[in-house]
């Protein structure tokens, strides 16, 4: 039972770690509301024709995406610790980081642009958001709340947060 224990105190701390990078990163959190509005456009409406693998392809490309932003701000971090003044090989660490994460989403775009160039797919998005403006309102309502979120780095009551030491818990 005390190894069940442990596996869910890591699951938390995992979740902890990713609620860390969204509150924190607005890159993390930029990451989040583009795979949020693509997979609903993709899930909730029929415009585009995707298939299952090039939908899975699309989620594995935004997978890595985020992992790789995760795996920056723990980097980042991490080095900040380590060095509280100037030092030029932490700079490095930190900018190759950041360097991954570019390079992972410029793959990403370029995987969904290869499956999502679908002119007519756009052309009927235009016309449904043309004959429902209830629809296009709500869009235009979740996207002012979308850049709000990313902007700011609250929703609500959610404020910047830290991460406790493990023992704490």
């Amino acid at each position: 039972m005390k190894s069940f224990k442990g596996l869910l105190k890591s699951f938390v701390y995992a979740f902890r770690g990713i609620a860390f990078a969204i509150v924190n990163e607005r890159n993390m959190r930029i990451h989040l509301c583009f795979c949020v509005y693509m997979f609903s456009f993709l899930l909730a409406f029929d415009f585009f024709e995707v298939s299952r693998t090039q939908l899975a392809l699309l989620a594995v490309a935004c997978g890595a995406v985020m992992s790789a932003e995760i795996i920056n701000t723990a980097l980042e971090r991490a080095v900040d610790l380590a060095c509280k003044e100037h030092n030029e090989l932490a700079k490095i660490a930190k900018d190759c980081a950041a360097g991954a994460v570019l390079v992972a989403a410029i793959f990403a775009v370029i995987c969904g642009i290869s499956i999502l160039w679908q002119p007519e797919a756009f052309s009927a998005m235009f016309d449904y958001y043309k004959t429902h403006p209830a629809m296009l309102a709500a869009l235009v309502i979740s996207l002012t709340v979308s850049l709000i979120f990313i902007f700011s780095g609250k929703v609500g009551n959610i404020k910047k947060i830290s991460i406790r030491k493990h023992k704490n818990d």
